[in-house]
């Protein structure tokens, strides 16, 4: 079966048992060209809210169908591969949180999205790498304890001056592969290339770039750019995806290492036997986490209205 015959199967089969497919960014473009929605893992929990659709699958990691969940009680939501994970949502726990919270009394809790939706009920706000400058200067509060990733949190404090930062020691492992190293050898190839960068890369990386931003941010920057050449700091399949969306741009991966194998472990025949009924795992939540990791969630799009 060719690519193209299969991607026409799962079309038909989407339609004939009322599924939304979610792909995350990171997704490989076989799979982007059957989703309903592409973007990242709070704006696909958003389009989830608004489609029509009882069923939601999700082509991504666990933290994302998770999250999903809990903006979406009321619909089915799938796992494409039950091993997808994130390694950073997993280098720190709600027992952990809660001991930070109690050794930082005066400190709010702040959680970037890319954490287990356990970890969420212990926290006061949820961010995303493209709303967490704004949230946090929204923020009532001056004193800020942010989990897991340090690299995005001082990021996030270099442009939030008034407030004060403590920082959990995690971080994306694909992100952190990206050296200085990577850069002067990218530049000395492609001088006339702008270096865009997720701020989930090291801090000496992320001050090269000449943008630094999330997944959709990076894209949209290089898609109005006037600029012909790229190098890009995030996961290498966005590099994929950029030259596809702008065919006359040339596009360079920062590093060949810039590889997350927990999304490219979903392939589209995984997609094609969770919509057979055949595979895939559907997110359930108990009473508990489902009503308090939704309010660090829900206080993002109030804080960020």
């Amino acid at each position: 079966m060719t690519t193209r015959e299969l991607q026409d199967k799962i079309i038909q089969l989407k339609k004939e048992k009322d599924i939304c497919i979610l792909a995350h960014a990171y997704q490989s473009q076989d799979i982007w060209e059957i989703a309903d929605y592409i973007g990242d893992s709070y704006g696909l929990s958003l389009q989830a809210e608004k489609a029509s659709q009882k069923n939601i699958l999700m082509c991504g990691v666990r933290f994302m169908a998770e999250t999903v969940k809990l903006l979406n009680p009321e619909k089915n939501v799938f796992l494409t591969q039950p091993l997808a994970s994130c390694p950073m949502a997993m280098q720190i726990t709600r027992e952990t949180v809660e001991k930070l919270r109690e050794e930082n009394p005066d400190h709010a809790v702040v959680a970037y999205i890319n954490t287990t939706a356990d970890l969420k009920c212990a926290v006061d706000v949820v961010v995303t790498s493209s709303s967490a400058v704004r949230i946090i200067q929204n923020m009532p509060q001056k004193k800020i304890l942010f989990v897991p990733d340090c690299n995005l949190g001082r990021w996030i404090e270099s442009q939030c001056p008034d407030k004060e930062f403590k920082f959990f020691e995690g971080g994306c492992p694909t992100h952190l592969r990206n050296t200085i190293d990577d850069v002067l050898f990218a530049k000395a190839l492609h001088p006339n290339a702008q270096l865009l960068v997720h701020p989930e890369c090291r801090p000496e990386v992320t001050e090269m770039a000449d943008y630094a931003g999330s997944t959709t941010g990076i894209m949209k920057y290089a898609e109005q750019s006037e600029a012909g050449e790229f190098i890009i700091g995030t996961e290498n399949s966005i590099v994929q995806h950029l030259q596809f969306a702008c065919p006359d741009k040339k596009f360079y991966p920062l590093s060949i290492r810039t590889i997350c194998p927990n999304m490219r472990v979903t392939t589209l025949p995984d997609v094609y036997r969770v919509i057979a009924g055949e595979d895939g795992e559907e997110i359930r939540l108990s009473d508990e986490v489902m009503e308090q990791a939704v309010r660090p969630i829900r206080e993002m799009i109030r804080l960020g209205d």
